[in-house]
């Protein structure tokens, strides 16, 4: 690190008395966040900063793409679960008990059980990765894909799909769009804390305006760092790292140092 970053990098280093994490309130009560409200006395709020709008039945027939057409469906994350069995429903398919699922990790091939009965020998999981997955994936080559996602995603799963010539259709079954943040009066948090780059893109969509000055940003993930980087913004808390793989535990290696702790 350069002499330049790592004064800027002290002269940020201020105390943190309160966070907005751009998510749902976790639902679990031994959630990490809570656990380091009570821990350094924080003030934690959370708000989404995006919003799932699914798409119509009507709509996704625009796309000529019928389910029951694949032998298999790449899963990447709840909300693709879920708009995906919707979807169905709304349609009247029902989707047959020997279509196998490819699941991004072991937490979205869990959700499943939702909406089927699981069996092992149609249920091939990642480890948490695109790249973890396609390792998978590439191993049955003669199945016919789909991958429902959102209108916002990333491109190694369409790219790795293209290039290795596997029969495949990509259909759009829900969008990510910017939440309405009209009622916060402002963004005044010494840490402000994003999951994805749209959680960026609605920052500025909603506070066009907004001035970093000694707000802390916090971000998880590559390609949530380069939006944050991309749009301006400095970057003073990054996950997942080597002793801090959630962005819970970035935040309280942050909290310790800036707070004196």
């Amino acid at each position: 690190m350069s002499k330049d970053l790592l004064v800027l990098e002290k002269e940020r280093l201020n105390v943190v008395k309160s966070v907005l994490v751009s998510q749902p309130e976790p639902k679990d009560a031994n959630s990490p966040y809570f656990a380091l409200l009570k821990k350094y006395n924080l003030r934690i709020d959370f708000r989404p900063f995006i919003q799932i709008d699914p798409v119509g039945a009507k709509e996704f027939r625009k796309q000529k793409i019928k389910i029951l057409d694949h032998t298999a469906i790449i899963l990447t994350s709840r909300h693709a679960v879920d708009n995906l069995f919707r979807l169905a429903s709304e349609n009247k398919v029902e989707i047959p008990a020997d279509m196998k699922y490819f699941c991004i990790s072991e937490q979205t091939a869990n959700y499943l059980q939702k909406y089927i009965v699981i069996r092992k020998r149609k249920i091939f999981t990642g480890e948490r990765t695109a790249e973890d997955l396609l390792q998978v994936i590439k191993k049955h080559k003669g199945e016919k894909f789909l991958f429902p996602c959102s209108n916002i995603r990333k491109n190694e799963i369409p790219k790795f799909l293209q290039e290795n010539d596997f029969d495949y259709n990509e259909a759009t079954i829900y969008r990510t769009v910017s939440s309405d943040l009209s009622d916060l009066s402002d963004v005044n948090y010494d840490v402000l804390a994003f999951y994805s780059p749209s959680g960026i893109e609605s920052l500025y969509s909603n506070f066009p305006e907004f001035k970093q000055n000694k707000t802390r940003i916090a971000v998880f993930g590559p390609t949530t760092a380069k939006a944050a980087k991309d749009a301006g913004l400095i970057l003073d808390i990054q996950a997942p790292l080597p002793n801090a793989p959630s962005m819970t535990g970035a935040l309280e290696l942050y909290i310790k140092q800036a707070n004196n702790l």
